[in-house]
């Protein structure tokens, strides 16, 4: 618990090392949303833990595939397996979703939680909603025509997003359904590696300049998207963390050079 009674995430800032906070002010610190950080994660998968309840009202988790039909997970379920005769007697379902891995430490690492219930999907949505599976699932072809399978659309009505040791976040269903997946950050890996391989000068002046952290002696790239760029710094008081906001947003990876380079006329400049 926490000292106001309400209850811990295990991704609070009290289950991570003590982190040096920042000596000035970082200039912009723009970000994702809880609800497009969850469509993002969301976007870059297509297998999740699925909790149901049996007829017993215990909680059962099973390892799922799914697509997304413009957000809403897609489940192709045996009607044979003990999730599938869940999802039948009762629709209420929470889909746990792990982005893939960027940091060794699994639980500083991001990851979703959907929760709603399921619903046959009817005449248009229904062949929509099996080509959205198809579309993530290929393998899914030997089997999603077969009587004894059965598509689930999940209805989101709960968001929980965490990004890691201190990051994290509730969002609606609505804010969820409304939001999209980053156009930049699944395409980044190529250019964060660039980054770090022939620019880490530029980003140490970002990081002591416009991130907030002047005793900065190192600064690492661990993740890029529209709004900015997230640095891992290496300081005298130990390990640091800072965001780094473009001026403004750009809308694909095509766009994310001119933004770095802006970035570091700024940092130059300060």
């Amino acid at each position: 618990m926490t000292s106001s009674g309400s209850p811990r995430d295990h991704g609070d800032p009290g289950d991570a090392p003590t982190v040096p906070p920042p000596l000035t002010a970082a200039r912009n610190t723009a970000r994702p949303s809880a609800a497009e950080e969850a469509r993002t994660i969301a976007a870059s998968a297509n297998t999740a833990t699925l909790a149901t309840l049996t007829a017993d009202g215990d909680p059962w988790a099973s390892f799922v595939t799914y697509g997304l039909l413009d957000g809403a997970p897609v489940l192709c379920v045996s009607n044979l397996a003990e999730h599938g005769r869940n999802l039948a007697g009762d629709p209420r379902a929470s889909l746990a979703v792990v982005a893939p891995a960027a940091e060794d430490d699994p639980l500083a690492n991001a990851r979703i939680t959907l929760a709603g219930h399921v619903e046959l999907p009817d005449g248009a949505e229904r062949e929509a909603a099996r080509e959205a599976h198809l579309a993530a699932v290929a393998a899914a072809k030997y089997y999603i025509d077969y009587s004894d399978f059965t598509l689930w659309v999940l209805r989101v009505h709960r968001v929980r997003w965490v990004g890691g040791y201190g990051r994290m976040d509730s969002t609606t269903g609505a804010a969820y359904a409304a939001a999209e997946p980053d156009p930049v950050s699944p395409h980044s890996a190529a250019a964060i590696s660039h980054l770090n391989a022939d620019h880490a000068d530029a980003l140490l002046a970002m990081a002591r300049t416009l991130g907030g952290y002047p005793d900065a002696t190192a600064a690492t790239c661990t993740g890029a998207d529209r709004y900015g760029l997230d640095l891992r710094l290496a300081t005298g008081r130990g390990v640091a963390y800072t965001r780094i906001g473009y001026p403004q947003p750009i809308h694909s990876i095509a766009e994310l050079r001119s933004a770095a380079v802006e970035l570091t006329r700024l940092a130059r400049t300060s």
